[in-house]
């Protein structure tokens, strides 16, 4: 299939382990209600995604108000991109689930909330089980609409000292700091974790902690960012940096 038609694909996430040649799939209301809206229906393909690198184009085989039924075609498997994790502020829930969806679509390897001190001052705050549920819908949206087939792996929330211990050891450790080097004079290699301080920055013992993880303290460029542009355009420039380090193009 050439490039430009796969990209104009209608795409949607299913089940892991569900994506195999000739298998037929039934796909909820949601899905059905989208390919009314397109104007899609038997005889026509989709593309479908299960999050941990399958891909698969599928025909529609038949439908209902509330259903559609799909078969699979040949499934590819799609190599991750270098991994870029990225170390998120517990902040305020709107900013999180727009962040989350952005860094999706950049490629982030992982999604891991941290309860900075300034954190507890935040309402209302993303946390929580039902929060992480919103996240993970936020982001299976991004990855629908950027056709990616990784979706970042979200972890719960998590005091600092826990989330560094957590954290890749290997790689290159990066905090964003509006007073540091640029980041564009620091040599990176995969793994990348990215540190992402609160509004209002880290406190003093914060980032004397995370320096002595290893992480080395980077500024995006002048002025202050909110955390959810610093967040999207960390990861951005991260991907940047090893573009094509891994061989591809």
């Amino acid at each position: 299939m050439e490039r430009t038609a796969a990209a104009a694909l209608a795409t949607f996430h299913v089940a892991e382990d569900s994506l195999a040649p000739r298998a037929q799939l039934a796909l909820g209301e949601g899905v059905a209600r989208h390919l009314r809206a397109r104007r899609l229906g038997p005889g026509n393909s989709i593309r479908l995604v299960d999050g941990v690198g399958h891909r698969a184009a599928a025909l529609i085989v038949r439908e209902a108000r509330d259903s559609v039924i799909v078969e699979v075609g040949e499934v590819e498997e799609v190599p991750p991109l270098p991994e870029v994790h990225l170390l998120v502020p517990v902040a305020d829930r709107d900013r999180m689930l727009w962040l989350a969806e952005k860094v999706a679509e950049l490629g982030a390897t992982s999604w891991r909330p941290v309860v900075w001190k300034r954190s507890k001052s935040v309402s209302p705050r993303g946390e929580g089980p039902m929060f992480g549920a919103k996240v993970r819908a936020r982001m299976i949206g991004a990855l629908e609409q950027s056709g990616g087939a990784h979706l970042p792996q979200i972890f719960p929330e998590a005091p600092l000292s826990r989330a560094l211990a957590a954290a890749p050891g290997q790689g290159t450790r990066l905090v964003l700091d509006p007073a540091a080097t640029p980041v564009f004079g620091v040599a990176v290699s995969a793994p990348v974790t990215l540190a992402l301080g609160p509004e209002g920055g880290l406190e003093d013992a914060e980032m004397a902690e995370v320096r002595a993880a290893g992480f080395t303290p980077v500024s995006l460029g002048p002025g202050i960012l909110r955390f959810e542009t610093a967040g999207a355009a960390g990861v951005a420039i991260a991907r940047a940096l090893l573009h094509g380090r891994d061989g591809r193009p």
